[in-house]
């Protein structure tokens, strides 16, 4: 069961401007995506899953490793340029979530690490998972991009489980049967 989920990356923009009616100039925007906001927003309400956005972002005039920035609150939004990373009030934010899990799911970064200048928010994130897995919790990092970033900024053995499968991860925890796991285990 999800208690808490965590929303950042390039996916946040689409929610914040859906239900928050933020400006975010020319960062990522998902139109099809957005249609689903309000169903999944209503579903996390009946469920009791607390959704956290970030409520601050670091946007780029460009998308380029030495583009001016800025840190952007949710309020003022942006209102030119791209959302690049979330801002630091947002890792604190987040690793305070990170700290109260028992298991954790992050499939995603939280900006483009690529670019050092932001990676921050990644970084923040990655090392509130890895506190938390020493501390006892389980962590299921999926995804390239974000398997990626742990072995750029940390080390695998420091989470309990990484997966270059994203999707495919998300959809065995779901319960789905994987074609490729079905064969492999096909004993016939």
């Amino acid at each position: 069961k999800v208690d808490e989920m965590i929303i950042g990356g390039g996916m946040a923009f689409t929610f914040e401007k859906v239900l928050n009616k933020m400006e975010i100039g020319s960062s990522l925007f998902d139109e099809k995506g957005a249609e689903l906001i309000p169903q999944i927003m209503t579903k996390a309400a009946e469920r009791g899953v607390k959704i956290h956005l970030p409520t601050d972002y670091i946007a780029g005039e460009s998308f380029s490793a030495d583009t001016p920035s800025k840190t952007c609150s949710r309020e003022e939004g942006i209102s030119s340029g791209m959302g690049l990373d979330i801002g630091p009030n947002s890792v604190l934010q987040f690793q305070e979530v990170i700290s109260r899990a028992k298991v954790i799911v992050w499939n995603g970064p939280m900006g483009v690490f690529e670019f050092e200048k932001f990676a921050s928010g990644t970084v923040g994130v990655l090392e509130a998972v890895q506190r938390a897995t020493l501390g006892g919790c389980v962590s299921i990092i999926g995804g390239g991009d974000t398997a990626t970033c742990v072995s750029k900024f940390s080390s695998a053995d420091k989470f309990s489980h990484i997966s270059t499968g994203g999707g495919a991860s998300l959809e065995l925890l779901e319960g789905k049967i994987l074609p490729g796991v079905v064969a492999l285990s096909d004993k016939e």
